[in-house]
C-alpha cells in the first residue's frame, strides 16, 4: 500500500505549519547523514509512509533500508540510513517517526495475536476502532502483522447490532431488510444462545458471538455445523485467545489491534554533516 501525496501533505502541514523555524538555524545546502534504529523489538511496518514524508520535503534524500517490511527485528537494530539536505531531514523526522512507530506498533501487536492462534485455522480480525485519519494505514499494518481485516467502514458490509434489531423489530426482520441493501455481506451480533438460534434461522453470512462463554461458543459451533461463519468478540486477550480459537469459531475480532497501542520507540540521529 502507498500513501497519497495529499495524506502526506496533511501530516506534514500539521507539524510544519508556516515553517520549521528551528531548522532555519542550519545553513541552506548543508548535507547530512542519519541513522534510524529501534529501541524495542518490533515488526517493521510503514516504510512507504516514512519514505514519502522525506521525498515530499526533498527528492534529494536517499533512504537505504536495512530491514524489509514485515520483518521481526530485535531492539537495537539499525533500520535504515538516510542521506540528504540536513534541513529536510530535521523537518521530516518527527512526522516520519510518528507514522512508522504507530504502524509498526499495530503490526507488532497483530503478529502477537496471529502467533497465538497459529495452527487452529481461526483468523484474527481487526475492527473499526482505528486512529482517525489512519484507518487504511492501520488496516494495512494489521495484515502486515499476519492478521486480517474486518469491514473497512460502514459502507462495505452490514453488521446488525442490538440497536438495529430493536429498531427493525426482530433479528429475522433485520436480516430480511438487510438483504435489500445491496450485494454485501450481512453479519448479526448476538449476546446469548437464544439470539444465536434466531440469527441462525435467518441465515446471515456471519454471526458474531458477543461475550459468549467458552461453553456457549462450543455449543454454538456444534449447532451451527458450518452453516454460517462464526465470529467471536468481546473481552478476548492474548491470555485467552487460544482457548477461544480452539472452540471452532472461524474468526475472532480484536479491537486492541488498532486502539491499544504502545508506540515503538524509534530513534533517528544525525551521524555527521557532509561538507
Amino acid at each position: 500500500m502507498q500513501p497519497s501525496s495529499a495524506e502526506i501533505a496533511r501530516y506534514l502541514s500539521e507539524d510544519i505549519g508556516t515553517g520549521d523555524i528551528t531548522a532555519n538555524i542550519i545553513p541552506i545546502g548543508t548535507l547530512a547523514r542519519a541513522n534510524m534504529l529501534t529501541r524495542d523489538p518490533m515488526v517493521l511496518c510503514g516504510q512507504a509512509w516514512f519514505d514519502a514524508v522525506f521525498k515530499q520535503l526533498s527528492p534529494e534524500i536517499v533512504i537505504e533500508w536495512l530491514c524489509d517490511e514485515g520483518d521481526s527485528v530485535a531492539a537495537g537494530t539499525l533500520l535504515c540510513r538516510l542521506n540528504g539536505p540536513a534541513r529536510a531531514l530535521l523537518t521530516g523526522e518527527r512526522t516520519a517517526l510518528n507514522l512508522l512507530q504507530t504502524l509498526s506498533a499495530t503490526a507488532t501487536i497483530a503478529r502477537h495475536y496471529a502467533d497465538a492462534v497459529a495452527g487452529t485455522g481461526c483468523k484474527v480480525l481487526d475492527t473499526r476502532k482505528t486512529i482517525p485519519g489512519l484507518r487504511l494505514a492501520q488496516k494495512y499494518a494489521v495484515k502486515c502483522g499476519g492478521c486480517f481485516n474486518h469491514r473497512i467502514g460502514l459502507f462495505d458490509a452490514i453488521l446488525i447490532k442490538e440497536n438495529h434489531i430493536i429498531a427493525a423489530g426482530s433479528i429475522a426482520e433485520a436480516v430480511r431488510l438487510a438483504r435489500h441493501c445491496g450485494d454485501v455481506p450481512v453479519e448479526v451480533e448476538v449476546e446469548n444462545l437464544d439470539e444465536f438460534s434466531q440469527a441462525l434461522a435467518a441465515q446471515p453470512n456471519r454471526i458474531m458471538l458477543d461475550n459468549f462463554s467458552l461453553t456457549d461458543m462450543r455449543a454454538a459451533v456444534a449447532v451451527n455445523r458450518g452453516r454460517v461463519e462464526l465470529e467471536a468478540s468481546g473481552n478476548i486477550t492474548l491470555d485467552n485467545i487460544r482457548s477461544v480459537a480452539e472452540t471452532g469459531v472461524d474468526y475472532i475480532s480484536i479491537g486492541a489491534l488498532t486502539k491499544n497501542l504502545t508506540a515503538v520507540d524509534l530513534s533517528m540521529r544525525i551521524e555527521m554533516r557532509i561538507d
